[in-house]
């Protein structure tokens, strides 16, 4: 994976704005790599702290790192059993709202 490519990735997902969360895939389709979504969520992995990453989550809108729930939580969103309660309304796409 390129730094480029990281680089996007973590520019789109700073857009994120507090309270809202967006999916690997929009992320992959915001940066023209559709059904690129598992290297964004590699990216995510080791992303700069000013990367808000707990806002990205699978399509399904089931968080993939548990621990998140707390900082979403911290900007208003509910999570029941790791799912993000209102995740269409929640949803923030990146084609747009941008």
């Amino acid at each position: 994976m390129d730094e480029i490519f990281k680089q996007q990735i973590y520019e789109i997902t700073r857009l994120i704005p507090k309270g809202r969360v967006s999916s690997y895939g929009a992320i992959a389709k915001a940066v023209g790599y559709p059904n690129h979504s598992r290297h964004v969520g590699k990216a995510m992995g080791g992303c700069p702290e000013d990367v808000p990453a707990h806002r990205v989550i699978s399509s399904s809108g089931v968080l993939s790192v548990p621990e998140f729930q707390k900082r979403l939580e911290a900007e208003g969103i509910t999570v029941e059993n790791l799912r993000i309660k209102d995740f269409k309304k929640l949803f923030w796409n990146p084609l747009e709202e941008l």
